[in-house]
């Protein structure tokens, strides 16, 4: 979508950037550290919501130091519930976000968003799957599995780890889960409390059963090391295991002028490439400089590009090279397997080639 030379100034769920708002329709408190907020987006924005299971939303959290930060939690509601989004907060020690969510989000409460992003979701829902949460890591991996029960055919296996049995977000939930799908849904508990810290060994013993099913992981660093090593140990394939990772943000999209860059100036004084984008069902060809950012460029133009965090550090603003050759300044996020496929972060993406063509279906 392009933007007109003149515009009139934008209602608050149409600010630049991609910004929107949502609304909190209900604050439900899952454990004693542990809220989920649902979500409302506003009159009219709906349809930018749409989402795959395993996703996240970025949020602006107030701040009176720096004005705002911005944190990245995963929706916890599945895209086929059709209710409010729902995205699940854990409060740690020294997040402030986490913290500032867990004490003042209310019921009425407006909050500024980015749309859905992330790789870590399905591919097919008709495949049996075994997943992997540890503590608030739980968050997306709910969400891939309900979605599963409901529109998938296979079956799945969760190995949850939690400290102990008051700190299982979404215990009832499971249950009903389980028990509404015997056949189809097994949920195996391990509590550090009991049973200490799992090992790879132990998540090994646990997970071998099921060790050729594809895997999704998320929690803690160290329980989702111990979960990749525990796979390879049993002969998995490493496509077929994904972790969700997430770095914590040192910059803040929402406090940036996405449009500042001068990419007109930066074209007159260096080496160009041309890049043919798919976007939003519309393809676009642009004049691309060599030391700008896929991202930079296109936000220039006044595409609405997704982005989160800028800095390699999340996948919001992933796209698929289909031809042609980049190179990233920065990469935390995407694995060898990802990079293989041709995913490549437009944030931190330079062209190497002179003419590339990148998709965002």
């Amino acid at each position: 979508m392009t933007v007109t030379d003149i515009e009139p100034e934008p209602e608050p769920a149409q600010r630049a950037g991609g910004v929107a708002s949502v609304r909190i329709v209900r604050v439900v408190r899952e454990t004693d550290d542990a809220v989920s907020l649902e979500l409302a987006p506003a009159d009219g924005h709906a349809g930018r919501f749409g989402y795959k299971p395993g996703q996240f939303l970025t949020l602006r959290i107030p701040s009176a130091l720096t004005g705002s930060v911005s944190r990245c939690y995963s929706l916890s509601s599945a895209p086929h519930e059709e209710g409010p989004l729902k995205v699940t907060v854990k409060r740690t020690v020294e997040g402030y976000g986490s913290n500032w969510l867990c004490d003042n989000a209310v019921e009425g409460m407006s909050l500024d968003v980015l749309p859905p992003a992330g790789l870590f979701t399905p591919s097919t829902l008709d495949t049996d799957l075994l997943l992997f949460g540890g503590g608030s890591g739980i968050t997306p991996v709910l969400s891939i599995l309900k979605s599963a029960l409901a529109q998938g055919s296979g079956h799945v296996t969760l190995i949850y780890a939690n400290q102990h049995e008051n700190s299982i977000i979404f215990a009832a939930e499971l249950a009903e889960l389980a028990a509404a799908h015997p056949d189809r849904l097994l949920v195996l508990h391990w509590l550090q409390s009991v049973q200490g810290l799992p090992t790879v060994e132990q998540l090994a013993a646990l997970a071998k059963p099921w060790a050729e099913r594809e895997a999704f992981v998320c929690g803690p660093a160290p329980f989702m090391a111990a979960v990749s090593a525990a796979m390879t140990s049993l002969g998995a394939d490493r496509k077929r295991v994904h972790s969700e990772k997430f770095v914590s943000l040192s910059g803040n999209p929402f406090e940036t002028d996405s449009t500042a860059v001068d990419v007109e100036a930066a074209a007159a004084d260096g080496e160009t490439a041309t890049v043919e984008v798919e976007l939003d069902g519309e393809n676009h060809e642009i004049t691309w400089p060599r030391k700008r950012t896929l991202l930079d460029v296109l936000l220039a133009k006044g595409l609405e590009a997704p982005f989160s965090c800028r800095e390699g550090a999340c996948s919001a603003c992933v796209c698929r090279v289909v031809s042609g050759e980049v190179t990233m300044r920065r990469n935390e996020v995407l694995e060898d397997d990802d990079l293989a496929d041709g995913y490549v972060l437009a944030c931190q993406a330079i062209p190497v080639t002179d003419d590339v063509s990148v998709t965002y279906s």
